[in-house]
Order: C-alpha cells, then sequence, then structure tokens
C-alpha cells in the first residue's frame, strides 16, 4: 500500500485572492468553479497535485514548516525574483551567493514563505 500527494493545503484570511495571485505566479487558472468568498479555492499543478487554499479566521503568525520552492522554467532566478515582487511577494531573506548559486526567500501577500531557485540552465551553466 502506498499513497500519493493529493492537495498541498494552505491556510488563507482569504482564498480566492491568495488562490488567485498563486494562480497569476504560476500561469494556471483557479478551478473553474471557484468565485471571490468561496471557502476554498484551488489551483492544479501540471502533476495533477491542487495548491488548495482553505480560509481560516487567523493571520499566518510564525515560520511556515512546509514551503515549496520555485524554479523558472523561462528566464533567470533573479529575473523571477523581480517579477514576483513585482506583483506583490516580498523579499524575506536573499541566500544568493556571489558565485551565482544561492536561492531567494519570498512571502506571498498572506505572508507565506517560499523560495525561488536558479533555473535549471543557470544550474547547467555551473555545473
Amino acid at each position: 500500500m502506498t499513497s500519493i500527494i493529493h492537495n498541498v493545503t494552505v491556510d488563507a484570511r482569504d482564498s480566492y485572492a491568495i488562490a488567485s495571485w498563486w494562480g497569476q505566479v504560476l500561469n494556471l487558472p483557479l478551478h473553474p468553479d471557484d468565485n471571490p468568498g468561496d471557502p476554498e479555492c484551488m489551483v492544479t499543478l501540471p502533476s495533477g497535485i491542487n495548491y488548495l487554499f482553505i480560509n481560516v479566521p487567523n493571520d499566518k503568525e510564525l515560520k511556515n514548516r512546509l514551503h515549496v520552492d520555485l524554479q523558472p522554467t523561462d528566464g533567470t532566478r533573479d529575473e523571477e525574483v523581480e517579477r514576483l515582487v513585482g506583483i506583490g511577494a516580498t523579499l524575506f531573506e536573499d541566500h544568493r551567493r556571489p558565485d551565482g548559486t544561492g536561492w531567494v526567500t519570498l512571502r506571498d501577500p498572506e505572508g507565506n514563505e517560499f523560495c525561488v531557485e536558479r533555473s535549471a540552465a543557470e544550474r547547467a551553466a555551473t555545473s
């Protein structure tokens, strides 16, 4: 017997707003049944796993114990960080190194941490 990951669930103050934001980050639509004010909304990843956002009454208070790492598919890590900050992410921790390696930790509009790694092309250029 085995299990699969069906959903990655994120607590949210406004599930529709934050799901819409992540849909913009990932260039993916929200589920067709999702509407403003819904208590839960989701974005389905190409792998079939759902990124599910559920309304909760409290704000995020501590560092996430689980987070996603993004890898740009076109462009560089730094270009992707710039794009994400431009649509509402905030810089949390910068782990970029002088040799071009490393990552950047950002926060989404509700304060959830996520990282942006180097693209596959950037990794190949330094291996």
